[in-house]
């Protein structure tokens, strides 16, 4: 039963909508931050350039493996939320703030001394490793930060709050671009630091935000003192699902890469335009899965599985819709891509692969989506077996088609439309009808 009021209760699509749009942006804000410091240290040359792609590379797949101090921050204060509980939310909050410090604090003594080790196994050698572990080893001292800001953006958004988050994204981003400038070429007081001054640009701005973020969130939660260290277990439990089901999307995605790039320079080019676009319109679509959980979260808190249920029906129903707009937009504008991003010897490879990622947009949708879902009910378990299940059946594909000598770049984007495709039906099932222990069945609909 309902036991609060809810603006999603008398306007579901304006509620939504007005969640995702502050996610979307926010989202946005780093993606565009990190093309503008790629266009500065290209300015430098081929060097710095390639030393800061690895660099990137490394760190955002180690920052990624604790994404689960966010994601379960955020469906856990959502629940506490929908139960009434602020003591517990307080609890939720401070203790992953303790566990956030510690990973971070165990990441710089972990990485800093191997970062050459790690920068000589993403094939780096000379002036280009050189530079690389620099720029790892300035930033893992923002490790700390990257990880409290996770939390922090967890707790706002369990409690609904899409804005606060957002400004500090933007503040962030726009104190990191402006550090960038003067630190990278030098301005005033400062010296001209090359790819080390893109990395204390990164570093001193996530400290700020991290900061700024703790101060936003204790506003409104307390902390405590009284951290039961046992209920960590939770937490680390759902981040034991997270990481194998996140290493079994980045296990498929790297051999995705592999077999495109196997197929040839032209194939491996085409490629990577056609996934960078893949890549921004799934930030259009998290968008929608981080406001869905926070929702369903909120209302399983309150045992209110119909209005979870119908959370769900409204978040599907726009992931769709967007999903099908981003596919036709995709498709109106293969000319201007094709003119500013793919070479002219790539181009016969390119368009059969642009136009099934096209379609395969709703596709997208659907699996983006669900994962929010079940986010909200705390279905990690579930998740992570979905994942395995799908990146297997798609490593499979990939390997038949190496094997097989089947080689067109266009039946690899078909068998990641594959793989997307069985991750949103197993999400589908598990909300109707509800197969196995799903929190949302329908029998658990008819008793709330």
């Amino acid at each position: 039963m309902e036991t609060t009021p809810h603006p999603f209760i008398e306007h579901p699509n304006r509620t939504l909508i007005g969640l995702s749009i502050p996610v979307l942006l926010s989202l946005t804000a780093e993606p565009i931050t990190a093309l503008v410091d790629t266009a500065f240290i290209s300015s430098l040359g081929v060097v710095p350039l390639a030393a800061l792609g690895v660099g990137t590379t490394a760190l955002s797949g180690l920052f990624w493996m604790f994404n689960f101090l966010g994601v379960g921050t955020q469906t856990e204060i959502a629940q506490e939320y929908g139960k009434g509980e602020i003591k517990g939310a307080g609890k939720t909050l401070s203790l992953a703030l303790v566990l956030a410090a510690v990973f971070g604090a165990l990441l710089i003594l972990a990485i800093y001394p191997s970062a050459r080790w790690l920068a000589g196994l993403l094939g780096t050698a000379g002036q280009v490793q050189a530079n690389a572990v620099t720029y790892m080893q300035i930033r893992l001292f923002g490790a700390p930060a990257v990880l409290l800001t996770l939390v922090v953006f967890g707790a706002l958004r369990g409690q609904q709050d899409m804005r606060t988050p957002l400004w500090i994204a933007l503040g962030v981003n726009g104190l990191n671009i402006l550090l960038d400038w003067m630190l990278i070429f030098g301005y005033g007081p400062f010296p001209a630091l090359g790819v080390a001054g893109s990395a204390l640009a990164s570093t001193i701005s996530q400290w700020l935000g991290a900061l700024v973020g703790i101060l936003a969130t204790v506003r409104r939660i307390k902390l405590t003192a009284a951290v039961n260290f046992r209920e960590g277990i939770k937490l680390l439990q759902v981040g034991g699902d997270l990481f194998i089901r996140t290493g079994a999307l980045n296990l498929f995605l790297i051999y995705t890469t592999r077999v495109a790039n196997s197929l040839g320079a032209n194939s491996g080019a085409a490629y990577q335009v056609v996934r960078q676009m893949w890549a921004f319109t799934a930030l259009a679509l998290d968008a929608y899965a981080a406001s869905t959980q926070s929702l369903v979260g909120y209302f399983m808190g309150q045992k209110a599985i119909r209005t979870a249920r119908q959370v769900a029906r409204v978040g599907v129903a726009w992931s769709l819709g967007t999903g099908a707009a981003l596919g036709t937009l995709m498709w109106v504008g293969k000319g201007l891509v094709t003119n500013l991003l793919v070479p002219a010897a790539s181009l016969s490879l390119f368009l059969p692969a642009w136009a099934i990622s096209s379609l395969s947009q709703p596709i997208n949708s659907v699996a983006f989506i669900t994962d929010g879902i079940h986010w909200g009910t705390g279905d990690y378990g579930y998740l992570r077996n979905a994942m395995l299940v799908s990146s297997l059946a798609g490593i499979l594909g990939l390997w038949v088609m190496e094997h097989g000598n089947f080689s067109s770049l266009a039946l690899v984007w078909t068998i990641i439309g594959g793989w997307n495709f069985l991750r949103g039906l197993f999400g589908i099932l598990r909300i109707w009808p509800g197969i196995g222990r799903s929190p949302l069945r329908a029998d658990q609909e008819m008793t709330s």
